[in-house]
């Protein structure tokens, strides 16, 4: 099966008992998530994502520096709000906004104590798909049919299974009864900035802790809300101690690593022009993800159930360091496999240094990865499992880059499955190496190990689909269209080529007898008129969908809450939205008449 449209139903493979996942089994398509919408913020909500997520950082600083205590009254936040905005240097009319992370910033560790099945989830209707949406609606709102069709369904499927109370309904009226009866003792709600005004009253005089993600329009029409805000604040518990660990910091941290001075201590001093090259490559660019990972996973299993966030000693570093070895080893053979001029905007090893040495330097740092390994302070049985693990998922890594190695011998066509086969074993192996090293290295059991595997593979598909998307808009160093490797964009291409003109080019760029450069017009208006971005940006978001479904196994709080957020920092994003028909049709008239009416009565 290649078609992308269609549900692959390809059994899971049986799991090994040790070692990675990524060494079994074959890649296979994730359910299908509906398509992100998206749509600007209206005026009195921040339009950049940065800014909105920075405005929410410096909430919780405000009101950890000022000792807030909720609940706070509209008054007292809105001028606390105006503080916090003029600090930000951000504009006035932002007020109201800054407000609502200031009350969510207060109330957080007091949502945290609130076991989840004492909390209510309020959805807004407006976050359905309103044309096809089959959904019927009684006194209390919607009820769901989760036919897939919007983001409704899985955040109250997941909000279910936690534990929640579910009402997709409209806010203030609804919140205000529920306050009166007595039976939750927390809200989560997405709601936008009016009815969010008029709720407060209702909840601070009721003292009962609410935190709202904020929708960014509030017309009911086409809306659309920081959704991993929404994720993050559903799972909030007091199990998950990172909530309170600063990831943006520790990202930070785990970079400072890498520069000639640690390296040299962490490693040794470089002894000879071999070790003096690999230092200088392991301290260029890189985004760190996989030492990130590793020290991600060992600071969540020792942080589960302590007050106290554990210290980053010298041991954790080595085996960040040893995994990055293993990554930045693994890009000079692949540059030199591939040809590959830059990297980091900077010529290549191979380019720079000289085939040979590059070579040489690649199999040094694959050296010093397992050195570093087996000089870590652990138990005999650690040491062995971590060793095992870094030498299976670099065999796994080797299989995918021989796949593609052997099709440049004989190109050909290859459909979705079979490039995302290469994916599998090229990419996720990788980040499963970084994952359950950090896990093996903090004694974690072999079903926690097993889930990693899983939440790996989609990783990294969804990883590498993500490149394949910026080789096309020239984000990166690469391009595997005008590079002629197998890619994503042309097996859909492929796929949904429409006459013999546009299939014969698909065909001809997959087996090199065309280039893309010479085509490169003709190509673009295929993957632009076939709609073939669309739907590998779709398949981008399944995976990452994928990845936090895999989580549901996970029983570490801890863990698993912060391998949620490390999905939104990877692949930052993203915007849900529907619509409302009762304003759709009620104010078909005009845009302005449909806003206006939208807003809330007083």
């Amino acid at each position: 099966m290649t078609d992308l449209e269609t549900q692959a139903e390809t059994p899971e493979a049986e799991q090994p008992q040790n070692g990675l996942n990524t060494a079994e089994g074959k890649a296979a398509l994730p359910p299908r998530i509906p398509p992100a919408r998206f749509r600007p913020a209206q005026s009195n909500v921040p339009a950049s994502r940065a800014t909105r997520d920075m405005l929410k950082v410096l909430a919780g600083e405000y009101v950890d520096s000022q000792k807030l205590v909720p609940p706070l009254p509209s008054v007292e936040l809105k001028e606390h709000a105006a503080v916090l905005c003029k600090r930000a240097e951000v504009d006035p009319v932002f007020v109201d906004y800054i407000s609502v992370l200031l009350n969510n910033a207060a109330w957080s560790e007091t949502l945290a104590q609130i076991p989840y099945e004492r909390r209510l989830l309020l959805i807004p209707k407006c976050l359905r798909v309103e044309e096809h949406c089959p959904a019927p609606f009684d006194e209390f709102g919607l009820l769901c049919k989760e036919c897939g069709l919007c983001s409704i369904q899985d955040l109250t499927v997941e909000a279910e299974r936690l534990g929640y109370a579910v009402l997709v309904a409209e806010g203030s009226a609804i919140v205000m009864k529920l306050i009166e009866t007595g039976t939750i003792e927390a809200i989560v709600g997405v709601s936008c900035l009016n009815v969010l005004e008029k709720s407060f009253p209702h909840m601070e005089a009721a003292a009962v802790p609410g935190v709202a993600i904020p929708l960014l329009q509030d017309d009911c029409i086409n809306c659309t809300v920081d959704l991993d805000w929404v994720w993050d604040v559903i799972h909030l518990t007091a199990e998950d101690k990172t909530y309170r660990l600063n990831l943006e910091g520790l990202k930070t941290e785990v970079q400072s690593w890498f520069n000639s001075e640690s390296l040299s201590s962490l490693m040794g001093e470089a002894q000879d022009a071999t070790a003096e090259i690999a230092y200088e490559w392991m301290a260029r660019s890189g985004k760190r993800w996989r030492p990130y990972l590793a020290t991600c996973v060992h600071l969540a299993l020792n942080y589960d159930g302590k007050e106290e966030v554990p210290e980053v000693g010298e041991d954790l570093k080595k085996l960040a360091i040893a995994v990055e070895c293993f990554h930045k080893a693994s890009l000079i053979h692949d540059d030199i496999e591939d040809n590959d001029d830059t990297r980091y905007g900077k010529p290549t090893m191979h380019v720079e240094q000289g085939e040979a040495m590059a070579i040489n330097v690649g199999d040094f740092l694959l050296g010093e990865g397992y050195r570093l390994i087996s000089e870590l302070e652990c138990s005999p049985e650690a040491r062995v499992k971590m060793l095992r693990a870094a030498a299976q998922g670099h065999v796994t890594l080797c299989r995918g880059q021989g796949k593609e190695l052997s099709w440049a011998q004989n190109p050909q066509p290859l459909d979705s499955l079979a490039v995302l086969e290469i994916f599998r074993q090229k990419t996720a192996p990788a980040f499963e190496v970084a994952l359950v090293l950090g896990a093996m290295y903090s004694d974690a059991d072999q079903e926690t190990v097993q889930v990693l595997g899983k939440y790996s593979e989609s990783l990294g598909i969804a990883y590498q689909v993500r490149d394949d998307l910026d080789d096309f808009t020239g984000s990166i160093d690469s391009n595997d269209l005008r590079d002629l490797r197998p890619s994503l964009l042309l097996a859909i291409a492929a796929k949904r080529a429409k006459g013999e003109d546009e299939k014969q080019l698909i065909e001809d760029l997959w087996c090199k007898t065309k280039n893309y450069d010479d085509h490169a017009t003709a190509v673009d208006r295929i993957l632009s008129e076939r709609q073939v971005v669309d739907k590998a940006s779709e398949l981008l978001g399944a995976y990452e969908e994928e990845a936090v479904r895999s989580l549901r196994f996970l029983h570490n709080a801890t863990l698993k809450g912060l391998l949620r957020r490390v999905v939104g920092k990877i692949f930052p994003r993203t915007l849900i939205e529907g619509y409302c028909s009762e304003f759709e049709a009620r104010n078909a008239a005009s845009g302005a008449a449909r806003a206006e009416a939208a807003r809330p009565s007083s």
